[in-house]
């Protein structure tokens, strides 16, 4: 009796049987639920008027670089969240970042894998970028429609960027990110947090605060030897070397053997405190529209290969990295203190001094950035102390004439050598020459370096690193060998490890032999929606592709729930980002059903017609045989109706 109460009273097998079913003995009755039952669920498949038979059939393109298996992984599973909505998702894989990046830039694309990028740079610097040609956002934004497009956007980011009062700069980003999540620009998907594998001979490992920081000045030996083995993740994943390791330029160069050899100014620290570097201390004060900042240097001070540093060295590198046309949008201008600084000048031989044209509020953090304001040694720069920023400049020989309306033209010369001042020393790396695809490449086999026992603030700890050798390994498998067979010391990165891996390294089985660090998330992985493309320049469309997709599954799946979902573009512990923005971007096939599939209206013109297109010729043949199964059911309830008043057995 009980069964049939719990079983949903609108089913209408179950509704229309239940009066002929309560006529019957408890045995009897059994024998009719379950026929009822199965009714039930016949009819359940009967298709109506809404559906996923009726979704708007969309065809979306969604690119990708081939080789990154993890995000692969993700793709999959997303693509088959969204074909539940009537989506039919094509996949691009690009075998380079150069032709990926071009797709992605000419808004050659629907979807588009991306991820914020984190402290220091989120939300400013991201936000800046949106306006820049070459990154991402650009192409996706453009087709934003009034009120709210892409130019009011970067107005918007524009003026926060220059107002001083912390609520009202509080305000003002509540507004951008309020109207960003109200177009629906991407699908924020997960929360990305960096892993540090270490075997257990090393301790006392300390997480960094951004993507490519890699804190191995606080490893100390445990047992063995103090030179250690490293594989660090890079931009493309698995380590495949460090690139030219000047401080003033961009790929192929790596974030944190920069980081390594080099310092600024000033470093990033916790909690987005700003704390000295090569400059002890500095004083903020109003100057004209904008303002001035004169920082104390750190006196004391050499370079690896024995040059001092003073005041005269800071000024050489900021006059090289912000000459002419490198603070157009093309090179340094990616972000805003190029465009910001006015003039420099020594006040003496350790005292700096830096003008600004606007009260710019992200000045001391973007001094932050690992690139390009890391200061390099003066003899490192073509000409020595001497160069000339506009015909010796340090940007890489690669680059060319740098030609740009409205400022002199400069000619990049590169570096002469790897010299900063920083915890780290370059001593060697070892190469070969390979052919990949029938062309010849240079490939990195290891790197060395060397700690840096005159630093500043070098460790007087006996049991510190002394050498960091880096080795290529050609897969995620051979790297996971590796640290089970104690050839290799430590992991560290995301991409270097699959998801399920560091798990394992997690695991009970082997937590006595392996140290495992997590950051926090400290970025957002996204799904770019391209506004300017139809049909995701349809909000409606972007709506949808955003609720079809569930996020806390596909986590649990491919990344071993090393992620956490999201629901907004940027963390929520980054800068004025502790919002409540609604409607949540969350898991919600209704609503996406709701969105993509609306219900057939009926024309009153045509009532016929339409009740007709509202059942499918399956759902017709479903329902004929439904009537011949009711009619058996009926004359079976009848049989054993009969036997049972008669005392005889039911069958």
């Amino acid at each position: 009796d009980d069964a049939v109460v719990a079983l949903p009273p609108s089913t209408s097998a179950l509704t229309l049987t239940r009066p002929i079913v309560n006529m019957l003995g408890s045995s009897s009755r059994k024998m009719a639920i379950a026929i009822a039952a199965a009714l039930a669920l016949a009819l359940c498949a009967v298709p109506t008027a809404r559906g996923q038979g009726d979704c708007n059939e969309l065809q979306l393109d969604f690119i990708m670089i081939d080789g990154d298996a993890t995000l692969q992984a993700l793709e999959d599973d997303i693509v088959a969240d969204l074909a539940e909505i009537g989506v039919t998702v094509t996949t691009r894989l690009y075998d380079n970042k150069t032709k990926f990046n071009n797709a992605m830039t000419s808004g050659d694309f629907h979807l588009a894998f991306s991820e914020t990028w984190g402290p220091p740079y989120d939300p400013h610097s991201y936000a800046a970028s949106w306006s820049t040609p070459d990154e991402a956002y650009y192409a996706a934004l453009s087709g934003l429609p009034e009120p709210n497009t892409q130019e009011a956007i970067a107005d918007m980011v524009a003026e926060v960027l220059t107002t001083t009062a912390t609520a009202e700069r509080q305000e003002q980003w509540a507004d951008i990110l309020t109207t960003l999540h109200s177009q629906a620009t991407e699908i924020p998907f997960s929360g990305k947090s960096i892993p540090a594998v270490f075997r257990n001979r090393l301790s006392g490992y300390v997480n960094g605060l951004q993507q490519f920081e890699y804190r191995i000045d606080t490893l100390r030996v445990v047992t063995g030897s103090k030179n250690i083995t490293l594989v660090p993740a890079g931009q493309g994943g698995l380590f495949n070397g460090v690139g030219r390791m000047d401080p003033h330029s961009y790929r192929p160069n790596e974030f944190y053997p920069v980081q390594w050899v080099y310092e600024g100014l000033v470093k990033y620290g916790p909690d987005g405190a700003i704390l000295p570097a090569l400059a002890t201390s500095w004083d903020v004060e109003a100057a004209g529209d904008g303002q001035k900042y004169t920082f104390h240097l750190r006196e004391g001070v050499t370079f690896h290969d024995g040059a001092d540093f003073d005041c005269s060295v800071v000024k050489l590198n900021f006059d090289h990295f912000f000459a002419g046309g490198l603070v157009s949008p093309d090179y340094h201008g990616w972000y805003g203190l190029p465009g910001q600084v006015s003039s420099t000048e020594c006040e003496s031989d350790f005292v700096f001094v830096l003008y600004t044209a606007d009260n710019y509020y992200p000045t001391l953090q973007e001094l932050t950035y690992t690139r390009p304001t890391g200061i390099l040694s003066p003899n490192a720069f073509v000409g020595g102390a001497a160069s000339d920023p506009y015909t010796q400049n340090s940007c890489p020989v690669g680059w060319g004439t740098i030609v740009a309306d409205g400022y002199p033209d400069v000619t990049c010369a590169g570096i002469t050598q790897i010299s900063g001042t920083g915890k780290w020393k370059f001593i060697s790396q070892d190469t070969e020459t390979v052919t990949v695809d029938g062309e010849e490449q240079t490939q990195t086999n290891t790197v060395l370096f060397e700690r840096n026992a005159n630093h500043w603030d070098a460790s007087t700890d006996p049991s510190v690193v002394e050498f960091v050798t880096l080795v290529r390994y050609d897969s995620h498998e051979d790297v996971k060998n590796a640290l089970l067979e104690g050839t290799l010391d430590g992991a560290v990165g995301d991409g270097v490890l699959d998801p399920e891996d560091v798990a394992l390294f997690q695991s009970a089985e082997h937590e006595a032999t392996f140290n495992v660090h997590v950051t926090d998330p400290m970025q957002n992985r996204i799904i770019i929606m391209n506004t300017a493309k139809a049909p995701t320049d349809d909000i409606d469309v972007r709506r949808a592709l955003i609720h079809a997709v569930n996020k806390a599954a596909i986590i649990d799946r491919e990344l071993a729930g090393l992620d956490r979902p999201v629901d907004a573009l940027f963390p929520k512990n980054a800068p004025y980002c502790d919002l409540d923005l609604t409607p949540r971007a969350d898991y919600d096939l209704q609503k996406a059903l709701f969105l993509n599939c609306p219900e057939t209206p009926n024309d009153e013109e045509d009532d016929d017609d339409d009740d007709n297109d509202n059942i499918s010729t399956a759902g017709v043949a479903v329902i004929v045989i439904m009537g011949v199964l009711l009619a058996v059911f009926v004359g079976v309830f009848f049989y054993m109706r009969k036997r049972e008043i008669s005392g005889e057995p039911i069958f």
